[in-house]
């Protein structure tokens, strides 16, 4: 009996089936959140009659967990070089309290007081980084115990009483924005604008780096889906920006996170340093052994880390104008959770700046979802904890699967 010929398209179709199987296995982890997020916007969307995607409301989103986002950042290099910060929402209370005494009560020149609280929240970071990198005391047991000690000296700086209010150039910190430099009346032009200049700057950059991967010989999406991925990022840009601009437009705390996205982003990925913190958070010992200060480098992650926890407390007080000891209150938690949730594994070495930011607006659309439904606060906690455990549980599976 004669064996039937097997034709080159018959031996391509099994390879050409398994490479589409592998790229959506690869892009269903790489944006699963992603389109989690987009799906739980669409619910609160339906849920609230449309309450949740209005100008106003968009706004409030992006001001409400600004200072979330921020420790949310930080948060992710500590977590992925294997490590936690259960300190930095009373690092930042404290920072708060101790910039309200210097603004407020001693009428100290306003870029002074930023600093001076940018630096002692680096003091902050410099000493639990010491008893971390140095003295091998178990980051859980350094910041808890720094949890504690900042909280209680919040409530002795202030004295159990709330402090305010700020001048109003240190309130437009928090909830500023940026002015309408072509006067387009009812609608912001220079958010269109700006709108327009960032989707053309991520097009030139993403045709930038596919012409840079086919040099290599990297292997690169396909055109179709390379342009669908393209054209979907820059319709929700433009559509972002749109829904600004027919209120008050970009508010001044969207281009401080834009900056540190866009700043730590490239650290993380184009960086020596950044490339250390991953192989840290993978193997410390084979770091160490391959040349890596791993000691000082994990003191430096949490020399970063209180620098950002002192600006999220910044904002914080600038955006309720006032140092409160309650300031701050389960901060850490939110923050812990929007980089789990985005992607970080809980075992290190893994996680990105996009994913500590998408988890961070997917708990804040939660929050404000849940709030415009009427759910109290206990009902709220609840239903973060499970998306929390089930987020962890995800990429435990994923690994062991992969394994």
């Amino acid at each position: 009996m004669q064996t039937p010929v097997q034709t080159d398209k018959d031996r391509a179709q099994p390879g050409y089936i398994q490479l589409l199987a592998d790229m959506y296995k690869q892009n269903i982890r790489k944006y699963s959140m992603v389109i989690a997020l987009v799906l739980i916007m669409l619910l609160f969307q339906i849920l609230t009659d449309g309450i949740l995607l209005r100008p106003l409301n968009i706004t409030n989103l992006v001001l409400q967990n600004s200072y979330i986002l921020i420790l949310a950042i930080g948060m992710m290099l500590v977590i992925i070089t294997g490590h936690i910060d259960l300190s930095v929402g009373s690092v930042a209370a404290f920072v708060g309290a101790v910039s309200a005494m210097m603004i407020i009560q001693n009428d100290m020149p306003l870029s002074a007081a930023v600093v001076l609280s940018l630096l002692l929240g680096a003091a902050i970071g410099a000493w639990q980084g010491f008893w971390i990198a140095y003295v091998k005391i178990p980051a859980f047991i350094v910041t808890l115990a720094g949890m504690l000690l900042f909280r209680g000296l919040t409530m002795i700086v202030l004295e159990g009483k709330s402090i305010a209010p700020f001048p109003i150039s240190f309130q437009r910190m928090a909830s500023g924005f940026i002015p309408d430099w072509l006067n387009g009346g009812m609608l912001h032009l220079t958010t269109i604008v700006i709108g327009i200049g960032v989707s053309v700057f991520y097009l030139i950059y993403q045709l930038q780096q596919r012409k840079m991967q086919k040099t290599y010989q990297f292997d690169i999406q396909g055109k179709g889906l390379f342009a669908v991925k393209v054209l979907f990022i820059i319709a929700i840009i433009n559509l972002f920006t749109y829904i600004l601009a027919t209120y008050e437009g970009i508010p001044l705390i969207l281009i401080t996170l834009f900056v540190l996205i866009a700043g730590y982003t490239f650290v993380m990925k184009k960086t020596v340093v950044g490339r250390r913190i991953y192989a840290i958070g993978g193997n410390e010992k084979a770091a160490e052994l391959s040349g890596i200060k791993t000691k000082r480098l994990t003191f430096l992650v949490f020399v970063n880390m209180g620098v950002l926890a002192a600006l999220s407390g910044l904002i914080f007080a600038a955006r309720l104008n006032a140092a409160t000891p309650k300031a701050g209150n389960l901060f850490e938690l939110d923050a812990i959770a929007a980089c789990f949730i985005g992607g970080a594994s809980a075992y290190g070495g893994i996680g990105t700046i996009g994913g500590a930011i998408i988890g961070g607006l997917v708990m804040g659309v939660m929050n404000n979802g849940m709030s415009l439904l009427g759910l109290g606060i206990d009902w709220q906690q609840a239903i973060k904890g499970l998306v929390l455990l089930v987020a962890v549980a995800f990429d435990i599976y994923n690994k062991n699967k992969v394994s």
